[in-house]
C-alpha cells in the first residue's frame, strides 16, 4: 500500500481544529499530523482537501438497516448494503443492532454478520448489538410485544456462544425478574451493558450500574422520564461519571434543549451520537415493515400507526450536522460521532485523527455532506 498525504485540510484531532494542516498515511495507519499543507514528491499519493473538514470516520453504535435493507432480514446482502450505505455518510464502523425477535431470528442474523465480517464492502463491522429481548413491555417503543421476555441467562449465554465474541453491547430492562443477575453476568463477559425500554426507578438504575451498566440506549426515548419526585433512569445515569448516553439528533427524538442539556451535563465524551436508523434511511418517506410492524415514514419521520417513533432515518453526518447547529462545539460534537462510540467499544485505534490510529477519516464540506470516506487508509466512498 503506498503512502498517503492529505494536503489542505481543516483538521480535528481529539484537541483542536487546525485550520491547513496535512496528514501522513502509511500502512493503513497515520503516522504524521502536520501544520503545513506542502505536498510530498516521490511515491506519496497527495489527496487535496480544499480546506474542508477532515474529521476521524464516525461510528454508529445503534443501527437496524439502510437502503431498504433490514439486518434482521437473514441475508448478508442486507448487511453489506448498510455496510455501504453508512461509509457514504461517514460512518467507518458499526454495531449491527437487532430489534427484538424469537431466538431463531436473531441467530440467524448473528449467522449473516459473522459471514459478512472482513469482508465488508462499505463501514466495518466492529460488532453486534442486541437491542432486547428483554426489555419492559411498559416501554417497548416500536419493540414487539410479543417477543418481549424476562432475562435467560442460558438463552443468553447461547447468543453469547453463536457470536463468537462479536456480541459488544446489549440494551436490556434491569428492573425485570433476572434483570440484575444479567447485568452482572454480561459485565462479566466484558459486554457492553445499556439500559433502555425500562422503567427503571432512580434506585434501580443505581444498582444496575454498580453490577455494570454503563450506557443508555437512545436516552430520554423508551424509558421512565424524569419527575422532580421520581427522578429515574435518566438522573441516575446523569449522575454516573462512567455511564454514556446514546442520543438521535434527528430534531424529532429529542428537543434541541434536552440535547443542549446533555451535553451540558455529560460533556462530550459523556454522549454518543447514534442513527438507531431503519431500513428507510438513504430511501426516504414510503411504507415499511420493521420489528413485525407496518412503519410510515413522512417527511423523515418513522411512526406506527399509533403515532409510536419507531426509529429514525438520520445518517451519522446529518446527526453531527444537527448536532453543531443546535449549539454544541464542533469539536465537541465530532468526538460524540467518533472518538467516544470508540472508547465505549474499546476501540483505542480508531475514533480518532492521530499518530498510530487507524487511517479510518471523512472528508465533509461546509454542509456536512460526505466529500469521500477512507478506511484503513484505501478510498471506500468518493463523491465525485
Amino acid at each position: 500500500m503506498e503512502a498517503v498525504q492529505i494536503i489542505h485540510a481543516r483538521i480535528a484531532t481529539e484537541t483542536e481544529v487546525i485550520e491547513n494542516g496535512s496528514v501522513l498515511i502509511d500502512k493503513g495507519r497515520i503516522t504524521a499530523i502536520k501544520r503545513e499543507a506542502s505536498e510530498i514528491t516521490g511515491e506519496t499519493i497527495n489527496i487535496d482537501g480544499e480546506g474542508k473538514l477532515l474529521i476521524p470516520g464516525m461510528i454508529d453504535v445503534h443501527i437496524h438497516g439502510a437502503n431498504g435493507y433490514d439486518m434482521m432480514d437473514g441475508t448478508t446482502r442486507s448487511i453489506q448494503e448498510v455496510s455501504i450505505t453508512s461509509a457514504a455518510t461517514g460512518c467507518t464502523s458499526f454495531l449491527a443492532t437487532s430489534v427484538t425477535s424469537d431466538l431463531e431470528t436473531l441467530l440467524r442474523m448473528i449467522d449473516k454478520v459473522k459471514e459478512v465480517v472482513g469482508h465488508e464492502e462499505g463501514a466495518l463491522i466492529a460488532g453486534i448489538h442486541a437491542e432486547g429481548p428483554y426489555l419492559n413491555v411498559k416501554r417497548k417503543g416500536m419493540q414487539n410485544e410479543a417477543y418481549l421476555r424476562h432475562p435467560d441467562l442460558s438463552e443468553m449465554g447461547l447468543i453469547i456462544d453463536r457470536a463468537d465474541s462479536l456480541l459488544k453491547m446489549v440494551t436490556i430492562a434491569p428492573e425485570l425478574p433476572g434483570g440484575m443477575e444479567l447485568v452482572s453476568f454480561l459485565y462479566k463477559k466484558g459486554i457492553v451493558v445499556a439500559i433502555a425500554h425500562s422503567d427503571a426507578t432512580y434506585e434501580e438504575a443505581k444498582e444496575a450500574f454498580r453490577l455494570g451498566a454503563s450506557h443508555i440506549t437512545h436516552c430520554f426515548n423508551g424509558m421512565r422520564p424524569i419527575h422532580h419526585r421520581d427522578p429515574g433512569l435518566i438522573v441516575a445515569a446523569m449522575e454516573e461519571q462512567k455511564v454514556t448516553l446514546q442520543a438521535i439528533v434527528d430534531n424529532v427524538h429529542l428537543h434541541p434543549a434536552i440535547v443542549r442539556l446533555m451535553h451540558r451535563v455529560k460533556g462530550p465524551d459523556g454522549i454518543v451520537l447514534v442513527t438507531d436508523a431503519l431500513q428507510a434511511m438513504g430511501l426516504g418517506d414510503g411504507e415499511y415493515v420493521f420489528g413485525g410492524h407496518q412503519v410510515t415514514v413522512r417527511n423523515g419521520i418513522a411512526q406506527l400507526k399509533d403515532g409510536t417513533l419507531a426509529s429514525s432515518t438520520v445518517t451519522m453526518n446529518e446527526a453531527l450536522r444537527n448536532a453543531v447547529e443546535l449549539g454544541i462545539p464542533l469539536q465537541d460534537a465530532v468526538r460524540m460521532a467518533s472518538t467516544t462510540p470508540a472508547d465505549v467499544l474499546g476501540l483505542t485505534n480508531k475514533g480518532r485523527i492521530a499518530e498510530g490510529a487507524d487511517a479510518d477519516l471523512v472528508l465533509l464540506d461546509d454542509q456536512f455532506e460526505v466529500e469521500w470516506t477512507m478506511i484503513g487508509g484505501k478510498m471506500i466512498f468518493n463523491r465525485t
